[in-house]
């Protein structure tokens, strides 16, 4: 018999079967991985950029190891490749792309956008980063912002950490994840108030 002709559920339960075996994982391991996978989404990356916007002490930890700050908060990016996080402010502005395919941190942002995986978006977003945030996103980047691409690989994925709006002093972590899209986690829109 050949392989593709097993159904998809047995040779994934014969592959995990055969992982528990060797001990390469263990079932603890497996179940907070499906665990992270089935809650993943972009109100999760979310949820963290607004405690780095109330919490001085989370955002440089999540700054200095974006893997180990998301973990205090119940994130296990178990597997995946480790998490960067890059911070917008006045002067500098950061547009993450997978220049080679889509490498995205799925567990804490959910999903790549359909647009994220075209080559129409990665190209673009190299050759002609401010036009492309322009046209398709109606993000005008303030004259004197310098724009730096960063690419996310197989062996680093990253995140923007955007500018907190003007406006929003005293709100709480909750209202403020409500402004966060998932755009604005990889730079093509800037959250507003």
């Amino acid at each position: 018999m050949n392989l593709t002709e097993i159904p998809t559920d047995r040779l994934l339960a014969g592959f995990r079967g055969l992982l528990l075996e060797k001990g390469v994982v263990t079932e603890a391991a497996l179940r907070q991985s499906d665990e992270t996978m089935q809650a993943a989404s972009p109100a999760r990356g979310a949820e963290v950029v607004a405690r780095a916007w109330t919490d001085e002490g989370f955002r440089a930890r999540l700054l200095a190891d974006g893997t180990r700050a998301v973990e205090e908060m119940g994130i296990f990016l178990i597997g995946a490749p480790p998490l960067g996080v890059v911070e917008n402010d006045a002067a500098l502005h950061h547009l993450i792309v997978c220049t080679l395919c889509s490498c995205y941190p799925r567990a804490l942002l959910g999903y790549p956008p359909h647009w994220y995986k075209s080559a129409a978006f990665r190209a673009r977003a190299v050759r002609d980063p401010r036009g492309l945030l322009r046209e398709e996103w109606g993000t005008e980047l303030p004259a004197g912002t310098r724009l730096r691409v960063v690419d996310s690989t197989a062996d680093y994925r990253w995140m923007v950490l955007p500018r907190r709006p003007s406006g929003t002093e005293g709100w709480d972590a909750a209202r403020l994840a409500g402004l966060i899209r998932d755009t604005d986690l990889i730079g093509v829109t800037i959250p507003t108030a």
